[in-house]
């Protein structure tokens, strides 16, 4: 097959925001996942895949993705403290972790991401 690899096209079809956040959450899946995670240079492994789940769950609860001080806090007491630093999480997601997190988790951008 030429062209576009089957998950960037299923990735392209999706409806997206302007900033590439899903707005549906029921479009996502791994092969999103890993897609939305490759176009920002970044190849998920367990480490990856324990935040994405804790997060996931936390807006499953409450409906509402984590902000920074909220995801620390529930990374800190599911994981420990050394997982929960923000050297830690932009060792994992560069840049702006938690907006990105929530963008490869199929996640609503959190209220306090520019």
């Amino acid at each position: 097959m030429c062209g576009i690899p089957q998950a960037e096209k299923l990735v392209s079809s999706l409806n997206v925001d302007k900033e590439g956040f899903l707005r549906n959450l029921s479009d996502w899946d791994i092969k999103i996942a890993e897609e939305l995670a490759r176009q920002s240079s970044i190849e998920l492994t367990d480490a990856h895949w324990e935040i994405i789940h804790i997060v996931r769950e936390y807006h499953a609860e409450y409906n509402l993705t984590p902000v920074t001080r909220v995801l620390a806090k529930i990374v800190r007491e599911q994981l420990g403290s050394e997982k929960a630093s923000s050297i830690y999480l932009m060792g994992l997601f560069t840049g702006k972790p938690t907006k990105l997190i929530a963008k490869i988790a199929g996640l609503p951008k959190p209220n306090n991401c520019d």
